[in-house]
């Protein structure tokens, strides 16, 4: 690939666009509350456990309810899932999470539309995709009566 001038403002453009992202305040609410997450050390040792778990729920869905510790490793995901959904810095860090993703998804379908209307973009929150008309998935290129 050839570096012309116009790859080199794109660039420039994306470093902007990457510094206004890193000093946005939903940006320091998912650092501050990632850092609450992560600085609390039973918290980090609960999050270990509960990875620890995941691993024996996998083990145990390849056997279902066949498997000898089957009651046990269910009952204990899901309390430990319960425990760590209830913790408010783990809930606060959900919450900004899902506010930072909604950013980027709105970011994403603007440069999506400034490059074409026709452009589909990924997003995970079906407010930004519902421009068109369609579900996003129809994949028949209007086959559903879509504006696709």
């Amino acid at each position: 690939m050839i570096i012309t001038s116009e790859w080199v403002m794109i660039l420039d453009e994306v470093d902007a666009m990457n510094d206004m992202l890193q000093s946005s305040e939903v940006y320091k609410a998912l650092q501050e509350a990632a850092h609450l997450v992560y600085s609390d050390k039973q918290l980090v040792a609960q999050i270990n456990e509960f990875n620890d778990m995941k691993l024996q729920y996998e083990d145990v869905q390849r056997f279902g309810k066949y498997h000898p510790d089957y009651s046990k490793i269910m009952k204990s995901i899901r309390l430990q899932k319960r425990a760590l959904d209830m913790n408010n810095h783990i809930s606060a860090l959900k919450i900004a999470e899902n506010e930072f993703q909604d950013l980027l998804d709105e970011i994403g379908v603007l440069v999506g539309k400034t490059v074409s209307d026709s452009v589909k973009v990924p997003v995970s929150n079906p407010f930004f995709s519902s421009d068109s008309g369609c579900g996003g998935s129809c994949g028949t290129g209007g086959g559903c009566s879509c504006s696709a």
